[in-house]
C-alpha cells in the first residue's frame, strides 16, 4: 500500500502544549500541598476533562470546595504564557516541508477545540501547510475514539491504510490504530513516561526523522 498522506496530532506533537500545562498544574497542586501523579493526568492527555478532571481531583484531595472557575482560568493563563513562546517541536517543520514537496496530503486530527489549534498554527505560520484541520468541533467523539482519524482520512480522499498518523499520547495512538492507520509515536518529555507500545513504531523525537525514514519504517511493517 502506498502512503499518500500524513495526519498529525497537534498538542504535544507539533507544539509542546502539554509540558507547560502539566508544570503549571503541578505548581498549582503543590500550593495546596497535593501531588498530581502523571498517571492520573495521562488519562486526559490527547482526550479531555471527561476522562480526568484535575480540578475536581484537587478539590477531592483538599477536602473542601475550591473556586474551580478561577483556578481553571489562572491555570489556562499561566500555561498560555509559556506555550506562546514555544517554537514547533524539533523535526516537525522539516517533515511537513518534505511531505509537501513530495505531494503528500497533510492533515491534523486534534481532540482540542478549533480555536486553540488554529490560533497556535497561525502563530507558528503552519496553518496553510495542511489540507484539512479537524478538531473536537468537527466530531461527535474525540480520541481515543477513531472518529477524528477516520474523518481526516476520508476528507483527504484516502483509505486509512494510505495514511500515517503521528501521535504522542496513548489515547491518540489508540484512536489512530482503531481507525486502521499506521501510527508513529513521537515521544515528548511527558509521554516518554507512559505506555506507547501499541504504536507501530516509536521515535524519541522527530529530530532527524526524514520522510524517507518514516516511509521505510512503514513499508517494513506492511
Amino acid at each position: 500500500m502506498t502512503i499518500k498522506g500524513l495526519i498529525f496530532d497537534f498538542d504535544g506533537l507539533i507544539l509542546d502544549t502539554e509540558t507547560p500545562e502539566f508544570q503549571v498544574l503541578q505548581e498549582m497542586f503543590r500550593s495546596f500541598g497535593v501531588n498530581l501523579p502523571l498517571a492520573e493526568w495521562a488519562l486526559a492527555l490527547g482526550a479531555s476533562f471527561e476522562a480526568f478532571d484535575p480540578l475536581q481531583y484537587l478539590e477531592k484531595k483538599v477536602g473542601k470546595p475550591l473556586d474551580q472557575a478561577w483556578l481553571y482560568r489562572s491555570w489556562h493563563e499561566k500555561s498560555l504564557e509559556r506555550i506562546n513562546i514555544q517554537p514547533p517541536l524539533p523535526g516537525v517543520v522539516p517533515l511537513i516541508r518534505q511531505a509537501r514537496q513530495r505531494g503528500l496530503k497533510l492533515g491534523i486530527a486534534s481532540s482540542s477545540p478549533a480555536v486553540w489549534v488554529q490560533t497556535h498554527l497561525s502563530r507558528l505560520d503552519l496553518a496553510q501547510d495542511f489540507d484539512v484541520i479537524l478538531t473536537s468541533d468537527d466530531v461527535t467523539h474525540i480520541k481515543p475514539h477513531p472518529e477524528l482519524y477516520l474523518k481526516a482520512a476520508a476528507t483527504l480522499g484516502l483509505e486509512p491504510s494510505e495514511a500515517i498518523a503521528l501521535e504522542d499520547s496513548p489515547n491518540g495512538i489508540t484512536a489512530a490504530r482503531a481507525a486502521g492507520l499506521f501510527c508513529a509515536a513521537v515521544l515528548n518529555s511527558l509521554t516518554r513516561q507512559l505506555n506507547t507500545s501499541h504504536a507501530n513504531v516509536v521515535f524519541d523525537s522527530l529530530e532527524g526523522v526524514t520522510l524517507d525514514l518514516l516511509l521505510e519504517k512503514t513499508n517494513h511493517h506492511h
